[in-house]
C-alpha cells in the first residue's frame, strides 16, 4: 500500500509517475476508479492521487458532504493498492487546480505529474481560475466522457493547445514530457456517476423534515 503523500515527505516519490484525478468525490464511486485503473494502465503511471477538493468553487456547497466524509468514501472506493486518496489541498491551502498543480510540483520536484480530466472538465475548462497554467504546469490526459468528447475536442482548451495534442498511441511517454502536452483517449466506459448515487440516497433517506 502506498503512503498517502505528504508535503513534507516527498522523497518517497521521486522517480515515479503520478496521475492526479481531482474533485468533490461526493461521493467516490466506481467510475472514479475505474478511469484510475485506465489511466495507469494507458499513461504507465506508477500510481494516481485522488485530489479530494476541500470545496469545488465551481460547486455549490449546498448538497456537498463534508470534507472528512469525503475522504473517507474517496478510501473505501479506492480499492486498490496503488490508488491513494487525500485531502493535501487543504495542508497545501490552495482552491484552485492551477494553484494546487504549482504547490505539487514545487513540493515534489522529482515526481512526474499528469493531470487527469474527462472531456466534460476539458469542454469547459474555460471557466477555471488560469486554467491554461494547467497545460503549462503538467501534461494533461483528458479521458472520453459520453457525449461530451465532440464538444471538448473542438473547445476553446482543445483549439488553443491543439499542436501540444499527441497521439494516444504514445499515451505511456506523456508523464515527463515537457509541457504543454496532452493527449485524449478512449476508455471503456462506466456507468457510474456521483449525481445518481446522491439522488438514490436521497430517495432512501426520504424528504428532509420541514423546518418552522
Amino acid at each position: 500500500m502506498l503512503t498517502v503523500p505528504n508535503p513534507r515527505h516527498g522523497r518517497i516519490w521521486d522517480g515515479c509517475r503520478v496521475g492526479l484525478l481531482g474533485g468533490s468525490f461526493n461521493p467516490a464511486h466506481d467510475g472514479h476508479r475505474h478511469i484510475s485503473v485506465e489511466a495507469m494502465k494507458r499513461l504507465g503511471l506508477d500510481a494516481v492521487w485522488w485530489l479530494v477538493s476541500p470545496q469545488n468553487p465551481l460547486k455549490p456547497v449546498n448538497g456537498m458532504a463534508p470534507f472528512a466524509e469525503r475522504i473517507e468514501s474517496a478510501r473505501q472506493a479506492a480499492r486498490h493498492p496503488r490508488i491513494v486518496a487525500t485531502g493535501i489541498e487543504a495542508e497545501l491551502g490552495t482552491r484552485f487546480t492551477a494553484d494546487t498543480l504549482k504547490a505539487l510540483v514545487a513540493r515534489f520536484p522529482k515526481t512526474q505529474f499528469v493531470w487527469l480530466m474527462g472531456a466534460d472538465n476539458l469542454a469547459q475548462i474555460r471557466h477555471w481560475q488560469r486554467w491554461t497554467k494547467i497545460f503549462e504546469t503538467v501534461p494533461v490526459a483528458v479521458y472520453d466522457r459520453p457525449s461530451y468528447s465532440l464538444r471538448a475536442l473542438s473547445g476553446l482548451a482543445a483549439q488553443r493547445f491543439v499542436r501540444a495534442r499527441i497521439d494516444q498511441d504514445h499515451a505511456r511517454s506523456l508523464a515527463g514530457m515537457k509541457t504543454p502536452a496532452w493527449v485524449f483517449f478512449l476508455a471503456k466506459r462506466h456507468p457510474a456517476s456521483a449525481t445518481a448515487l446522491r439522488a438514490a440516497r436521497s430517495l432512501r433517506q426520504g424528504p428532509s423534515p420541514s423546518r418552522r
